[in-house]
Formats: structure tokens, C-alpha cells, sequence
């Protein structure tokens, strides 16, 4: 995993038959920090949704974490606006344990919640998903916390097309001498699935292309009425202080 900062251009992809939106532009910037007992990332998404009628929503998100390379602990904070408004607040920590671990929220409200066994951290699950497709599997499936949500951890299924070997990278020479993999991770709800027998619909889709070292440069994200397409535009690799 390389200490990057990437940034990406974002459109609509298509919209589906029962959604109002015409158009989806925006940017996203992520950002991951080797610092040296740890990972911290930073992702700020802007997106400017155009309704049928030519109404404009602009909505931000802007997501901080900072996992230990053990995989155990994460500090994690959110904050979305919508037209410059703050409309929710995220904020917290997390332990996994073999036993599960624990949330610890102080936004939107102070309380916790147990893990289920199995948790993976967000940068946990990308290493254990690139090990998991350079070894010829095409699925993994365990629960994931990565601190977007205060309704707790979500189950996800990752599906992994074949490992590619190196190919010719024009824009990026930095991705040139490396694999990839493409893989789609779909995010459910914990209690849907318990209650209904199993995982149904996905709450939220993300399609993308990884390279060995950690970096995306292709991603496509599934909200449901939409799906935006993100095509990475510039990347810097950053120096690590270890």
C-alpha cells in the first residue's frame, strides 16, 4: 500500500427509470497517509446533482480516518452538508477484537455498539481483498465498519474479476509495471438481512479498478437511482516518513 493523493472527476453514468436526476457532476479528492503505525485517509466528495426541472443540489462529504496497520483500531469522522448546511455528523472509534470489538460513537450521539466477529477496517478489507484475488478467489464476504455510518457496521460481498497482469499506463506511469484487479463491493444493511433471510439489495455499490499498491485510478459508485462514474485525473505519490 503507497502513500497517495489522488483526485477524480466525477459524472453521471446513467439514471435509473424512477429517478428525477439529469445530470451528476463533481470531484473527489482521497488521500492515504503511510504514518508509520498506521494509515490516515482523507476523502472529500463533492457532487452538484440537476433535477428534470434544472434544480441543482450541491451536496459534500468530507471523510477522515486513521486506521493502525494492525487492523484493530480506527478514529473515524464525517461531515455531510447539502447547499452549505451541515446535515449529519459522524464521529468516533472502533476496536476490533477476535471476539468482534466495539464502536464507541460521540456523534451523532454518545453511545456504543458491539462488532460482530470477523469485522475488517476499511483499510484492512482492500489489503485482504487484493491478497484475496491475487490468490485466485472471487468472493469475499465478511462485515465491514469503516465509520460512514452511526448505524454500525454493514455486511458486503466483494466480487473480483481475474488479477491482470502489468499493462501500458500513458497517463500514470507510476501504475505501468503493476497488476490489478477489478472488483464490485455492494454494502447491506446488518438488520434487512437478519430479518429477512438475507442480504437482498444492496444499500450502495462501488465498482472499481485497484493496483497492487493500493490505488484506483477507475470507480464507479451505485447510490441506487444513479450511478456516478469516477475517472481518476491526477495522482501524486507521497513520501513516507517512516
Amino acid at each position: 500500500m503507497v502513500s497517495h493523493r489522488a483526485a477524480y472527476r466525477l459524472t453521471l453514468d446513467r439514471a435509473r427509470e424512477n429517478s428525477d436526476v439529469a445530470r451528476a457532476e463533481g470531484a473527489m479528492l482521497f488521500e492515504v497517509v503511510d504514518a508509520c503505525d498506521g494509515w490516515a485517509t482523507r476523502q472529500r466528495l463533492t457532487l452538484t446533482l440537476t433535477d428534470r426541472d434544472g434544480n441543482q443540489i450541491e451536496s459534500v462529504s468530507d471523510y477522515n480516518t486513521y486506521e493502525s496497520r494492525d487492523g484493530t483500531r480506527l478514529r473515524f469522522s464525517l461531515t455531510q452538508t447539502s447547499q452549505g448546511a451541515v446535515t449529519s455528523r459522524t464521529q468516533g472509534e472502533a476496536e476490533v477484537t477476535p471476539q468482534g470489538g466495539t464502536i464507541r460513537y460521540q456523534q451523532p450521539t454518545t453511545r456504543e455498539e458491539a462488532l460482530p466477529p470477523g469485522t475488517l477496517l476499511p483499510m484492512a478489507h482492500t489489503i485482504a481483498a487484493l491478497n484475496a484475488v491475487r490468490a485466485g478467489n472471487r468472493i469475499l464476504a465478511v462485515p465491514l465498519f469503516d465509520g460512514t455510518s452511526a448505524e454500525g457496521p454493514q455486511d458486503t460481498t466483494t466480487v473480483m474479476a481475474p488479477w491482470t497482469a502489468a499493462q501500458p499506463q500513458d497517463r500514470f506511469p507510476a501504475l505501468a509495471q503493476l497488476g490489478s484487479a477489478r472488483m464490485r463491493i455492494a454494502f447491506f444493511d446488518r438488520d434487512a438481512g437478519q430479518q429477512g433471510g438475507g442480504a437482498g439489495t444492496p444499500d450502495y455499490e462501488v465498482s472499481l479498478r485497484y493496483y497492487e499498491n493500493g490505488i484506483a485510478d477507475e470507480l464507479k459508485m451505485d447510490f441506487g437511482e444513479f450511478v456516478v462514474d469516477g475517472r481518476m485525473a491526477e495522482l501524486a505519490l507521497l513520501p513516507s516518513p517512516c
